[in-house]
């Protein structure tokens, strides 16, 4: 049997006219219609000046070109896949299902059959039915299998189970998709709760006067080091990391940790300009990363052709690998939330008493390999290993039924939706927002919150102060560097002295 089932029907050349306009038609309609909804979703973004969420959705519109060109390529050469012969004691080995299964099945069908033939009363008006349905469906097998049948052997792939994987890829895509944007609209809303901290640390400034130099803080005293300091040597090591394990699944950002991390990036990479809309940085940031976690890279799908070669009958692939994202997610929101205790044991083991504010210090030291992105790419994996998951769930449910022995059993089955669930809340809201607020805690800027029109001024301001510095190498005084848009833009000390133009930061 080809296609979906045994009723192929006629070809074209035997099909009603009306019938091939009709579903063109349909076809034709939806498909503009998606891509009028896609073009009119852009130009909103654009009116909103939000161009990272409008890349964003122009790599949606590559996902779905690359979901056309996969389709188009498995129509294409779907004749010539199945016209690849191969012995069949190949296709015994690795089965999704065991031969059991199968033999059971197709036991099942001969048993409806019998039942169909026994229920009528005019026997044999059915058994001339069913001997041409039969004689029918075997014409229709030689016809499809007879290349590989004349040489005593069987095809790589049927038709059917072609069509089935043409469906799987497109499920895996937009449910992936529909993932990551319900990943960032739910983090985006805590996220965006946090906006009136931003409002009330800006009301409070205002309120103060500009004294602070003469303030000693006490930094053990401090609520921020009191909260996260943990003591020392191998106190510190344990009760560091414990602590930040459990904080990831209650209250992961606090408004004294809000208030602190935005000082320290403040102090460190603005100190000009205070009223910095930290808030605002960190928002534009997270849609620039959502760009890059909303596509499916290259590597992604050789874990989709390494997870699919797994899936063999008694190993339970699927339920194993949905515990990767789960210690991968509890790994990522884990370091986050130790990086806070790194800075504020940093301070601690330094000083005892400082003038002003405390003040922490952002370095990619903190992190991985000393490279926040390392976070992102780990979440993005966790994203599609989860989609995957998913996807592969829904696919099989609606392709051959919960029963399918494909399915697994049902004690495998809860627990695997179970951790689906559990990892879409706890990365939505706690794990991203994490992530939009610590991973700013390294050493350089994010381009990304800059418009093109900032950018170069940036850098030409960035070019005369530059020539300032040669010029005036004379005297024994240069300029040691110079910012660059480039992976990060780092507006620390070389920018306090002259500073820059105050409408060159965001507001």
């Amino acid at each position: 049997m080809g296609g979906g089932g045994g009723e192929e029907g006629n070809n074209l050349e035997f099909t009603p006219t009306w019938v091939v306009a009709v579903v063109c038609s349909v076809i034709v309609s939806a498909s503009f219609a998606a891509e009028r909804f896609l073009h009119y979703g852009g130009t909103f973004l654009k009116k909103k000046n939000q161009k990272p969420l409008f890349e964003a959705l122009l790599k949606i519109k590559e996902e779905l070109m690359l979901l056309g060109f996969i389709s188009l390529l498995l129509t294409v050469t779907q004749n010539g896949i199945i016209k690849i012969c191969v012995p069949e004691s190949w296709t015994r080995h690795m089965l999704p299902c065991s031969l059991k299964d199968k033999e059971e099945l197709e036991s099942a069908k001969l048993t409806s059959h019998f039942q169909t033939f026994f229920s009528f009363t005019d026997i044999p008006a059915t058994v001339r039915h069913l001997l041409a349905e039969n004689e029918n469906e075997d014409h229709q097998s030689g016809e499809k299998l007879g290349h590989c049948a004349k040489k005593g052997r069987v095809p790589l792939l049927s038709v059917e189970a072609l069509h089935h994987l043409h469906i799987f890829i497109f499920v895996l895509a937009i449910v992936h998709v529909t993932f990551c944007v319900l990943t960032v609209v739910f983090g985006g809303l805590k996220i965006r709760q946090w906006k009136h901290w931003e409002n009330s640390i800006v009301d409070e400034n205002n309120r103060k006067q500009p004294v602070l130099e003469s303030i000693v803080t006490h930094v053990h005293e401090h609520a921020f080091i009191q909260n996260h300091f943990t003591g020392f040597g191998k106190d510190y090591a344990v009760l560091g990391w414990l602590k930040s394990f459990f904080k990831q699944f209650y209250g992961s950002v606090t408004k004294l940790d809000y208030v602190t991390l935005r000082l320290g990036f403040i102090m460190t990479h603005c100190r000009g300009n205070p009223k910095f809309n930290f808030h605002k940085y960190m928002i534009r940031a997270l849609e620039d990363d959502f760009k890059q976690v909303v596509g499916i890279s290259w590597y992604l799908w050789i874990f989709v052709v390494i997870f699919m070669l797994l899936n063999v009958h008694g190993w339970h692939t699927y339920f194993w690998i949905s515990f990767i994202p789960l210690i991968l997610l509890l790994a990522v929101g884990t370091k986050l939330e130790h990086v806070i205790i790194q800075l504020a044991h940093e301070v601690a083991e330094k000083h005892s008493a400082i003038e002003g504010e405390l003040v922490v210090q952002p370095r990619d030291d903190h992190f991985w390999f000393h490279r926040p992105h390392i976070v992102l790419f780990l979440i993005h994996f966790i994203l599609f290993q989860n989609a995957f998951e998913i996807a592969f769930f829904f696919w099989i449910l609606f392709t051959y039924g919960f029963d399918s022995c494909i399915m697994g059993r049902v004690r495998y089955i809860v627990p695997r939706l179970v951790i689906g669930i559990f990892i879409q809340v706890l990365c939505s809201y706690s794990t991203l927002p994490l992530y939009a607020i610590v991973t700013q805690m390294g050493t350089h800027f994010k381009k990304a919150i800059f418009d093109d029109q900032v950018q170069a001024r940036l850098v030409g301001w960035a070019q005369k102060a530059k020539k300032k510095g040669l010029r005036g190498d004379n005297n024994g005084q240069s300029v040691q560097g110079s910012p660059h848009v480039g992976a990060g833009i780092q507006l620390g000390p070389v920018f306090r002295k002259p500073s820059p133009p105050e409408d060159t930061v965001l507001p």
